[in-house]
């Protein structure tokens, strides 16, 4: 058998201790050859079945490299050359509290013969990322090692465990991150990559100057935390199982156990190598993809930005509008989405059939991926919503209802009440909002259809919710148009002004954070659905969402496959508009087109393709 070795920053000669940890490994190749930093677990034999289980549950944090007898492995350690005799290799717990610091264990051999050690894999090479980025180093003052923090994200729970997931923290420079994302995945694969970008309260971290474990390192302008789950979670786990007596391997100290006891890791592919994009600046946020994924949604953009009308939307399209978009939604929890332009004001119902199908199609797919789906509308045209929504759910283009919302108030503390429980900016109700083939104010304070008709009369202030949405922290924006018209397109005013036909007029003055152009808006509705499925079966980013706790939800594909834009739904969703005297766009034709445009043999296929673009069908 090869004997254990330890290995500490504390206890090694002053000329190592000023390397990085992973330096200490690759340059005492005689001390460490064919050995594998870890971390130890030692509990009693009755748990074991259940710690083992909950590493399988939170491979993350706890990647688990090998399980034995204690008093085979521990108690003959092989000390590296020139570490003190009495280093504090061990933690006693005692029913959740740490009772002691122990050299060894041989005290408790007797012990140690009804129990289980797990050993954790400790060797996530965030150092050598972080140098192959060209990050410069930053390590903490003194002997101890870079800080960790608890975190309000719970690890998943199995039968007398559960605990919070612990993160190790560094700070990156802003223009470093995509080089950073690039280099972990090089030199760990999945399992080097972080779990979270931004803000730390996100976390349920409260201050970073004030770790839980080791010692803080200091900000410099344009740096960016940036999270990684830690093997200190093992800790957490022991604390809150209470055995009457454990063991753990002291923080900051490394247990070297043979490689060939573990399974050699999964080699890195090329197809998951991640790229990072901010979704929100307040509070900053950043969020990963594959490259492989997010190429497949900027394949859907380009699909939606053809120009039948030929308007000459062209001018208006933003790089990776709708992949951000998608990113933002993939990590909200509750969203309001909005639509309906009453363009057909000689006629009732005004409303076009651009807009609700789009707004249901999206709806539908937030409700598969367990996120709340609202939606609020112009009070003259509620009833009409309720009869849509009722009958998409009777014809299965909907799971459940959409609960409908109206927004008449005409004041920044109205649109504030409306966002936030009990108007307290900290308590959303919402994080994103999206509009849909809304119509949007102008510069003037009115609403124009694209023929600079004044449609004021019949359009509800939705807006100011947008407006005051960029002014909450924690609530994103995006608006979906086809002409430059529709609310959230301020984003893309001035190039609306100068190309789109009466754009000094009609021009939405109204930004939102992402916008989305589509020749027709509904498929800028079928492509953020589609979008979102290919997000959450992506491994990268869906490992990214749970924070590498709990198992992968990827199993999940075929209910989301289900609750996609299809052409049958969506040809009962335009069934369910005709049957209300819903118009089309341009035409004002009460029949199965949108913007003047046949459902079969444009629409139909335009969403066949999308869906198609998605799933990875030929």
């Amino acid at each position: 058998m090869v004997p254990f070795s330890l290995l500490s920053r504390s206890c090694l000669p002053s000329a190592l201790r000023s390397l990085p940890k992973a330096a200490h490994i690759r340059n005492t190749s005689s001390m460490t050859e064919g050995l594998q930093p870890a971390g130890v677990v030692v509990l009693p034999r009755s748990l074991a079945p259940a710690f083992e289980s909950f590493c399988q549950a939170n491979r993350g944090p706890l990647p688990l490299l090998h399980q034995s007898e204690p008093r085979k492995m521990l108690l003959h350690l092989s000390p590296v050359p020139d570490i003190r005799a009495a280093c504090p290799q061990f933690q006693k717990y005692e029913l959740g509290t740490c009772t002691g610091i122990l050299a060894s264990l041989e005290e408790y051999s007797e012990q140690l013969k009804d129990m289980v050690a797990f050993f954790m894999d400790c060797s996530l090479p965030i150092d050598e990322a972080l140098e192959r980025a060209g990050v410069p180093r930053r390590d903490p003052a003194g002997p101890s090692h870079t800080g960790a923090y608890k975190t309000s994200v719970p690890c998943a729970a199995t039968a007398g465990f559960c605990c919070p997931l612990v993160v190790t923290m560094r700070h990156v420079p802003k223009d470093k991150l995509e080089r950073l994302l690039q280099a972990t995945h090089s030199v760990g694969g999945q399992q080097g990559q972080p779990i979270h970008i931004g803000d730390p309260e996100l976390l349920g971290i409260k201050a970073l100057s004030e770790p839980d474990y080791g010692s803080y390192v200091e900000c410099q302008p344009g740096d960016v935390p940036v999270f990684w789950p830690s093997q200190l979670t093992s800790l957490e786990a022991v604390v809150n199982c209470k055995a009457p007596l454990a063991f753990t391997s002291t923080p900051g100290f490394l247990v070297m156990i043979p490689k060939d006891t573990v399974s050699p890791a999964v080699r890195p592919t090329p197809e998951m190598v991640p790229e990072v994009h901010a979704i929100s600046k307040d509070p900053l946020h950043y969020s990963i993809v594959s490259a492989s994924a997010a190429q497949k949604i900027r394949e859907l953009e380009s699909t939606i930005a053809i120009d039948p009308g030929n308007r000459g939307i062209r001018h208006l399209l933003l790089k990776d509008e709708l992949l951000q978009a998608a990113l933002s939604l993939s990590h909200a929890r509750s969203v309001l989405v909005t639509t309906g332009f009453p363009t057909h004001f000689n006629h009732e119902p005004p409303e076009e059939t651009d807009g609700p199908p789009g707004a249901i199609a999206l709806a539908a797919f937030l409700q598969a991926l367990g996120k709340e789906a609202t939606m609020v509308v112009d009070q003259r045209a509620l009833n009409l919503h309720m009869k849509i929504v009722e009958e998409a759910v009777k014809q299965g283009v909907l799971k459940t209802p959409v609960p409908i919302l109206t927004y008449q108030g005409g004041s920044v503390e109205d649109a504030r009440a409306f966002l936030c429980k009990d108007g307290d900016p900290k308590s959303p109700r919402f994080d994103h909002l999206v509009a849909i083939e809304r119509a949007g104010r102008a510069a003037d304070g009115s609403y124009y259809n694209w023929r600079k008709m004044n449609i004021k009369h019949l359009v509800d202030p939705i807006d100011d919710i947008f407006l005051a949405a960029r002014k909450l922290p924690g609530i994103s924006s995006t608006g979906i148009g086809d002409g430059g018209n529709e609310l959230g397109m301020g984003k893309v005013k001035q190039a609306v002004k100068k190309h789109i036909r009466n754009g000094d007029v009609i021009a939405c003055d109204v930004e939102a954070d992402f916008a989305v152009i589509a020749g027709v808006s509904n498929w800028g509705g079928y492509a953020l659905a589609c979008a979102l499925y290919i997000l959450n079966s992506c491994q990268v980013h869906e490992r990214y969402l749970r924070k590498a706790t709990g198992s992968s939800t990827v199993t999940g594909e075929q209910s989301w496959i289900q609750a996609l834009p299809s052409v049958t739904k969506e040809e009962k969703m335009l069934d369910i508009l005709v049957q209300n005297q819903v118009r089309s766009g341009v035409s004002g034709i009460v029949g199965m087109e949108v913007d003047g445009l046949p459902f079969h043999g444009v629409h139909a296929e335009m969403i066949q393709k999308l869906v198609d673009a998605a799933t990875g069908r030929p």
